[in-house]
């Protein structure tokens, strides 16, 4: 469970006063995100997103698929690149869902990754081209050094993109409960495979 912030009011163009926020802890300080995860149950916003061909995604491209959105700071950032693998692992018998890895990091950097490591059951997605997401799914990260990046979160999503699971990870530095989220859709996975 994410700490929340009562209310936060922002002065100037675009302001949104009274969003509640979700906070997120990066070196032992705690920062602001923009709102909060979409509610379990709710329907998921669309988004607009850019893959590795460059080329300009929404919710539509997996119609009828089931989706973990794995969202986090940098594919260069250690754990996060862990969690891209440790999905990629989680995916190999799942046809049926499609694993989103969402960053800032250009497409370019999605690709690079995912030829490094082989990585067959994952899709880089990148939100350089298009604001939104991150406020959209309550991701932005407001202050502090990581100001503009998403914070670390799993939303899953059943194949009429409704919000099945959710984990706001409170501190960056963590990974992501990989078997709650496959869980959340149903997949079998084993209890005793080390992580």
């Amino acid at each position: 469970m994410s700490q929340h912030s009562r209310t936060f009011s922002r002065r100037g163009k675009g302001a949104q006063p009274d969003t509640t926020m979700a906070t997120v802890k990066y070196e032992g300080t705690i920062y602001r995100t923009f709102g909060e995860l979409p509610v379990v149950g709710s329907h998921a916003p669309d988004v607009s997103l850019v893959n590795t061909k460059l080329q300009d995604v929404t919710l539509a491209n997996w119609m009828g698929k089931r989706k973990v959105f794995n969202i986090f700071v940098s594919i260069d950032r250690p754990i996060c690149a862990k969690s891209v693998i440790e999905f990629d692992s989680y995916a190999e018998h799942s046809d049926d869902v499609a694993m989103l890895m969402v960053s800032y990091d250009l497409p370019f950097a999605h690709k690079r990754f995912a030829e490094q490591h082989d990585l067959q059951n994952v899709i880089g997605l990148s939100a350089i081209r298009h604001a939104g997401f991150g406020e959209n799914y309550g991701v932005q990260i407001v202050d502090g050094p990581l100001a503009g990046m998403f914070a670390r979160a799993v939303v899953v999503l059943d194949e009429n993109n409704t919000v099945v699971h959710q984990e706001q990870i409170e501190d960056i530095t963590i990974e992501p409960d990989y078997r709650a989220a496959l869980r959340a859709l149903g997949v079998s996975v084993d209890e005793d495979r080390k992580e």
